[in-house]
This record gives C-alpha cells, sequence and structure tokens, in this order.
C-alpha cells in the first residue's frame, strides 16, 4: 500500500508539472475549511492490534502565491478497536474490545490541479501527536474494574490524494490518505490508510477579519484593510 500510494503521489506531481495549466480562480488567494469523516483502516501487522472505527479530521486548505501549492494543516482523529497482545506487567490482565485513539496534527504541503469545477490534489508532510492504549486495572478489594488509558507521543509522516467539487457555496471532497507512525504500538508498526469524505468552505472573509484584529497589514484575499 505505501508504494501504490508513493507511485500515485509522484504521478500526480509529474502530471502538474508538465501538463498545461489554466488559472486557478477558485483558489487564488484563498482559505478554505475542510471537515471530513471515515475511517482509518490499519495495514500489515498493525490489524492484529487495531480494527476500524468511525473517525473524522478537519483542517485549513491555505494557498500559496501560486495557488497551484498550498500549505494543508490538519487534525486526525483516529479511533479504533484494540486487542492488546502483551502483558503489561503494571496490570494484571490484558484488555479486550477496547478503544484505542490517535490524535494526529500533520502540517503539509500539497499541489494540486483544478479542471473547472473540479479540483484534484496530492499532499505529503510531518505529523506530530499522541496515542491512547487501554489498560484494565483491577481493584480486587471491591471487585471493581477499571479502565485507564496510556498516552503516549506520536510522531508521524501523513501523505495523500483525493479531489473535491465546488457546489455552489461548498466543495464535496474525498481524500484517501497514508499515515506511518514512527513509534510502535504492542511493538507492531502503525501503518494507516485513512478515508476522508467531508464539505470544504470558504473562510478567507473570516481570515480578513482575524488579520484586521490583531492590526496586521494587508489581508488574505487581497482586499486593503484601513
Amino acid at each position: 500500500m505505501k508504494r501504490i500510494l508513493a507511485t500515485i503521489f509522484c504521478l500526480f506531481l509529474c502530471y502538474s508539472v508538465f501538463a498545461q495549466s489554466g488559472v486557478d480562480t477558485l483558489h487564488y488567494r484563498k482559505v478554505y475549511y475542510f471537515g471530513g469523516t471515515g475511517m482509518g483502516f490499519p495495514l500489515g501487522k498493525t490489524k492484529d492490534v487495531l480494527s476500524p472505527k468511525f473517525s473524522g479530521s478537519l483542517g485549513l486548505d491555505i494557498s500559496l502565491k501560486n495557488p497551484k501549492y498550498y500549505l494543508y494543516p490538519a487534525l486526525y482523529t483516529l479511533s479504533f478497536d484494540y486487542k492488546q497482545k502483551n502483558h503489561d506487567d503494571q496490570y494484571p490482565f490484558k484488555i479486550e474490545d477496547a478503544n484505542a485513539n490517535f490524535y494526529t496534527f500533520s502540517l503539509a504541503g500539497g499541489i494540486r490541479k483544478q479542471l473547472k469545477k473540479l479540483n484534484a490534489y496530492a499532499y505529503a508532510g510531518p505529523g506530530v501527536g499522541f496515542l491512547t492504549e487501554p489498560r484494565v486495572k483491577v481493584d480486587a478489594i471491591n471487585n471493581i474494574a477499571k479502565i485507564e488509558n496510556e498516552r503516549k507521543f506520536s510522531f508521524s509522516g501523513k501523505l495523500g490524494v483525493g479531489a473535491d467539487y465546488r457546489f455552489n457555496g461548498f466543495f464535496l471532497g474525498l481524500e484517501i490518505g497514508y499515515l506511518h507512525s514512527f513509534n510502535k504500538i504492542q511493538e507492531t508498526p502503525i501503518n494507516i490508510m485513512t478515508v476522508m469524505v467531508g464539505l470544504k468552505s470558504d473562510i478567507t472573509g473570516l481570515g480578513d477579519k482575524v488579520i484586521k484584529v490583531i492590526g496586521v497589514e494587508g489581508s488574505i484575499s487581497g482586499k486593503e484593510q484601513r
């Protein structure tokens, strides 16, 4: 799967560089908000520990001076069913049918191609966040079992491809990505395919207002602020 996504990304870059390009009127001096819902699908050995559940993402599409390129800061909240493989000496029992969560902030850069109202894009960048692993703590005296969550920092890389189509006032988008964490869970590598469907909306005006409030000259949209 890593090779497939990497190949798609490279082909998209080559196409965007060498293809004839018109003026991107949809993204020039624009900031868009994207909110998505979908699932994270564990790949390879990761499936021995995690199973997919509904997840979400939110991010900003920030056009650069050349609107063919953009910044894509995004937060992914990925949820999974969890099965503990290895015994933890701090807890007497292993746990099954629990939940594990990944909270990853990705700061990616991307390239896109506008085809009338349809936009295709690809992105890649580093990510940082934390993951939670459940453990079961037993109070034998009071006959109580309680789930505790262990939190660990996680460093990762994220790449993906996607497309969105413009309707009146909003875009409907689909994004397929690959997340690799440089940490492990239960001594198992973490490789996840993310599939998100959502809406993208123009928040450039809100960005202009924020710039005006903090007293910075100029504006995102190019309109002078006085």
